[in-house]
């Protein structure tokens, strides 16, 4: 499926819910980056923008990046609102053909899956590039289907995290995998309903 269907698609999901005033953080990104000091983040995919804000109010510059303008735009505002817009940078990128620049303190990319066109590897190794040394990369992949999943499929195969880290291929002298695990927990979808779930959780830290 091409650049524009993808666009329309998450500009279409995006502008049929109404905006989030107050979205949630992900559960792994705050246990990941409580204690952490203040730096620079990159959050590819920042969707309703729970993990942007959540990162801003504890001092974070956050630059956000999702391939709906319906997102970004939305985003931007609820920066303003909250009195945060210094801290939050939103940006629109297709990132099957465009990356954000700079260099980074954290990259968090929670759930990036897609059933477009996206080389999924080449865009977290590029992540990984944008890290300062001692940065981290923290991607949080689906390791199980819950009942509201767009992808319903009982053949459906997620890579564990090594197998991720694996087709990142980035040289263990200059980054170094410090998690790689299966934790479950108990979700709330978008209808209300809750269930268990696995997250496939990979941290990587640039060490040089």
């Amino acid at each position: 499926m091409n650049t524009t269907n993808a666009v329309t698609f998450w500009d279409g999901v995006h502008a049929a819910r109404p905006a989030a005033t107050d979205p949630r953080p992900n559960d792994r990104l705050t246990e990941t980056v409580t204690g952490l000091p203040p730096g620079h983040v990159l959050d590819l995919g920042c969707g309703d923008g729970g993990d942007t804000l959540w990162l801003a109010r504890r001092g974070w510059h956050v630059t956000a990046v999702d391939i709906s303008a319906v997102a970004v735009e939305r985003l931007a505002d609820l920066a303003r609102s909250h009195g945060l817009e210094d801290l939050v940078t939103a940006e629109r990128h297709d990132l099957h053909t465009s990356f954000p620049r700079g260099r980074f303190d954290l990259v968090c990319a929670h759930y990036l899956h897609t059933f477009f066109d996206l080389d999924r590897d080449t865009v977290l190794r590029g992540a990984a590039h944008a890290l300062r040394p001692g940065g981290l990369l923290l991607v949080v992949d689906h390791g199980s289907t819950a009942p509201w999943s767009w992808n319903q499929d009982p053949d459906v195969r997620y890579p564990s995290p090594r197998e991720v880290a694996e087709g990142i291929g980035l040289d263990p002298a200059t980054w170094r995998v410090e998690r790689a695990d299966t934790p479950r927990r108990v979700a709330t979808g978008p209808d209300g309903r809750t269930a268990e779930v696995t997250d496939h959780v990979l941290l990587v830290r640039r060490t040089a």
